[in-house]
């Protein structure tokens, strides 16, 4: 890991246990702070949405504590931005799980229904599948190469972007799941990075590194 303590700003909008993110990053080095204060949201290295439970309540909830708007500005601002499960989702156009609540809108697309056939939700580790196998967040995710990357999953839906390229890693459970994206400073994930062994905090570490250049 590079030296230097970047500050990073985990949005705090009070659902979910918003706190693993957050020790799980400290633990990787980085000032990582819960925080619903835009001057120190605007002032981070780097900003985490992290989420679980349904869709509309957590969007209704991130509204609800004015963090949309931080949220935005800081996906736009080119600096590093983390979407973890439902963070992730909220950071698409739209989600089936509740059709009345619209997403952020940061990555143009739907979040949908896994297809039918395996069990739902998917509770289980998967192995990804790299599509951007260079990109700085998959940086020595396991020893060797050839090692498959195993990571933790608690979901039953996956997001869809416009733009297949997007797609950064993908799994199988009954057909190819998409478990990554990537859109220009903004990477997310449906799997839990902070609940996935040493590949997810290797993640987590990469990401922080990714601050501290920044």
């Amino acid at each position: 890991m590079t030296t230097g303590t970047p500050l990073i700003a985990v949005l705090d909008y009070g659902i979910g246990n918003l706190h693993s993110a957050q020790k799980a990053l400290a633990r990787q080095g980085a000032d990582a702070r819960l925080t619903a204060d835009p001057g120190l949201i605007a002032d981070a290295a780097g900003v985490v949405l992290p989420g679980v439970g349904a869709f509309g309540a957590c969007m209704d909830a991130l509204r609800g504590a004015g963090l949309d708007e931080a949220a935005h500005a800081a996906a736009a601002s080119g600096r590093p931005f983390l979407g973890i499960c439902v963070g992730m989702q909220m950071l698409f156009t739209a989600s089936e799980e509740d059709s009345a609540a619209p997403g952020l809108g940061v990555i143009p697309g739907a979040v949908q229904w896994i297809p039918a056939g395996p069990k739902i939700p998917q509770m289980q580790w998967n192995r990804l599948a790299l599509e951007h196998p260079d990109d700085p967040m998959f940086e020595r995710l396991v020893d060797d190469p050839a090692d498959p990357i195993w990571v933790y999953f608690v979901h039953s839906l996956h997001g869809v972007p416009d733009d297949d390229g997007v797609v950064a890693a993908t799994v199988e459970y009954g057909s190819t799941v998409n478990a990554a994206f990537r859109l220009h400073n903004v990477f997310a994930t449906q799997f839990h990075p902070e609940k996935s062994s040493r590949p997810g905090l290797r993640l987590l570490g990469n990401f922080v590194d990714v601050c501290t250049r920044a």
